[in-house]
């Protein structure tokens, strides 16, 4: 199984959507506490599922299960706190929350992407769900797009 992971940030609307369509995505998840604020542009909930079903014939999901706290996201969005320790939080967290079990692997069963904000996957919570399923789940490979 192989999971992709994808960022909105600093990328054309087609740029994105080519990204997604040549990597063949059917499903997106997206894992974003906040996936209506006008700062998002066109990846906006409705927006963004009315784009990728004309533009890819993909479906759209949203999993807070993936999502960070609010807490924990204005933390570090406030520079309360620093990285490593979002991290370490943050993978606490879907350890409580087992998200191997909570989430449905049939999620996957189709090329499925991860969706949040950030640019790169480096500094981003779903480069750490990606990480943490893959250990889990043990036959996953991830592909940043």
């Amino acid at each position: 199984m192989e999971i992709c992971t994808i960022g909105f940030t600093r990328k054309s609307a087609a740029e994105f959507f080519e990204l997604l369509r040549s990597a063949g995505i059917a499903r997106l998840i997206d894992v974003r506490l906040h996936n209506v604020s006008q700062l998002a542009g066109f990846s906006k909930r409705d927006d963004l599922a009315y784009f990728l079903r004309e533009i890819c014939r993909a479906e759209y999901v949203h999993e807070p299960l993936l999502a960070p706290t609010e807490e924990l996201l204005a933390a570090y969005r406030g520079r309360e706190i620093r990285w490593d320790e979002y991290e370490r939080r943050f993978n606490a967290l879907i350890v409580e929350r087992a998200i191997e079990r909570t989430v449905p692997r049939e999620y996957f069963a189709v090329p499925a992407v991860l969706l949040c904000s950030e640019a790169a996957p480096e500094r981003c919570h779903r480069r750490l769900v990606a990480e943490y399923l893959a250990e889990k789940w043990g036959d996953v490979t991830i592909r940043h797009l």
